[in-house]
């Protein structure tokens, strides 16, 4: 099948549930000519997890570059945050205070945010705890430079059908609580769940974003 026709399979998917969820097409592992075969099939939302590959990236792409909406969905260390915060539109990893400090010392605008949810509770995986969630975000109050937008999370590569739905239903109350708390900073109201192999079970439990990458290509 084609990138179109693998696109149009997945958000017919996402209409069959009554779904509102947005196709974020994860482009870490393809090049140029798939990535505007992307955008040509009118998805504009793609997600890159290197910062390297993200710059070199918008670089080429320098036509349609503004037209894109950037997220980026990888781990993030402090260092490279000076280069592509403000390259971004959204960032999906938000996993760490130490984070959260540098994105507020180098934005030059508020930067919308996931907050990152383990949910499983792997140590493989990094993120906060549900249980931590509604206290960071009350710490991340005086931080002007982040907006809260969502919680986004990971589930087990070997999760049955069944876990999946625990994880996801798991980050959606999570993300109800939030939000019911009213924060200015933090209107939460977004999840970012899902990849290839599971975004269906995600959009089931609730997902306003799926990243998926395989699934286009293949």
């Amino acid at each position: 099948m084609t990138i179109k026709e693998n696109i149009q399979q997945i958000e017919s998917k996402i209409q069959s549930l009554q779904s509102n969820a947005k196709l974020i097409a994860v482009t870490k592992s393809v090049g140029e000519q798939e990535m505007r075969e992307v955008f040509n099939a009118g998805v504009t939302a793609m997600g890159e997890n290197r910062v390297p590959s993200l710059l070199e990236k918008q670089a080429v792409l320098a036509d349609i570059q503004k037209e894109i909406e950037w997220h980026f969905i990888g781990n993030l260390q402090t260092r490279p945050v000076k280069d592509m915060i403000n390259q971004i539109d959204y960032l999906h990893s938000l996993d760490r205070m130490k984070l959260a400090k540098e994105i507020q010392k180098r934005a030059v605008k508020p930067v919308k945010c996931f907050l990152q949810v383990n949910v499983s509770g792997e140590d493989s995986k990094s993120g906060f705890s549900p249980d931590e969630v509604i206290e960071v975000v009350g710490e991340l109050a005086g931080y002007d430079k982040i907006i809260i937008v969502g919680l986004m999370t990971m589930a087990p590569i070997d999760a049955t059908d069944s876990e999946l739905h625990e994880y996801f239903a798991k980050l959606k109350e999570t993300q109800t609580k939030v939000a019911e708390k009213g924060f200015a900073h933090a209107p939460c109201t977004e999840l970012s769940m899902g990849m290839s192999q599971d975004y269906h079970i995600a959009l089931e439990e609730g997902a306003t974003y799926i990243r998926v990458g395989t699934s286009l290509y293949q």
